[in-house]
């Protein structure tokens, strides 16, 4: 697999940004979120990327693995809930001012697709349901989308609309998320299952189109991701 490291600094966060991506810019664009506490070369070091490379080197996708924020904002425990949130969202323009639009301009395409595992699966479903139209898939893999517990029982208007358990059974227009492919990965074993399941029932009574893939021996670990995604991009 071609191999490049990115380095760039960004206004958003006012200090340099680090990403791997694997692939010369062909395919499906797919942005690859480590899980927590995990970096760039998370999904790299643990298999995950290697389970795609025959996508990538067939040029069927490019596989863009962002560093996360994490420690400096849901784990950061030395400043007030709020100011963690704020954090957070400053992550998230990097992710759509500056990923998505590399992304979209290597691969030349008007949207990309976002994966993540646990945490990294919230920062995708969060992205995917917050911009719409700049998203075209969405793949959890045993994703741990209840973000309450970061806050120390404190909430706010930025709190709830980073939460898709809380803005997306209010949101008056489902329609926007159809476009979407949206497969949510879990199996009998994994500790998140029910978030997974939560999800799909919110998907389901909004009438929005997806997959909840709720497999047999299977839990909440890398063996099971190598697994799952090359799986769900076969299908996609």
């Amino acid at each position: 697999m071609t191999e490049r490291y990115i380095k760039w600094r960004t206004p958003w966060l006012g200090r340099e940004f680090e990403m791997l991506a694997f692939g010369n810019g062909g395919g499906l664009p797919l942005i690859l979120f480590p899980t927590s506490f995990g970096h760039y070369y998370q999904n790299k070091d643990f298999g995950l990327v290697a389970s795609l490379s025959g996508y990538i080197d067939a040029c069927r996708a490019t596989i863009y693995c962002p560093d996360a924020i994490d420690l400096e904002s849901f784990y950061n425990k030395s400043i007030h809930p709020a100011d963690r949130m704020r954090t957070h969202n400053t992550y998230e323009n990097v992710i759509v001012r500056d990923v998505f639009d590399l992304a979209r301009r290597e691969c030349n395409c008007h949207r990309v697709a976002v994966c993540g595992a646990s945490l990294g699966a919230y920062h995708a479903a969060n992205i995917a349901f917050r911009h719409p139209d700049a998203v075209s898939h969405l793949i959890s893999l045993s994703g741990s989308l209840d973000i309450s517990s970061f806050f120390d029982g404190y909430h706010d208007d930025n709190i709830y609309f980073n939460s898709p358990f809380e803005y997306l059974p209010n949101t008056p227009d489902p329609w926007k998320y159809n476009h979407m492919g949206i497969i949510l990965g879990t199996g009998e074993w994994d500790n998140t299952r029910h978030e997974s399941c939560r999800l799909s029932e919110i998907l389901n009574s909004k009438g929005v189109k997806h997959w909840l893939d709720h497999g047999k021996w299977r839990g909440h670990d890398w063996n099971y991701w190598r697994d799952m995604l090359p799986q769900y991009l076969s299908v996609l």
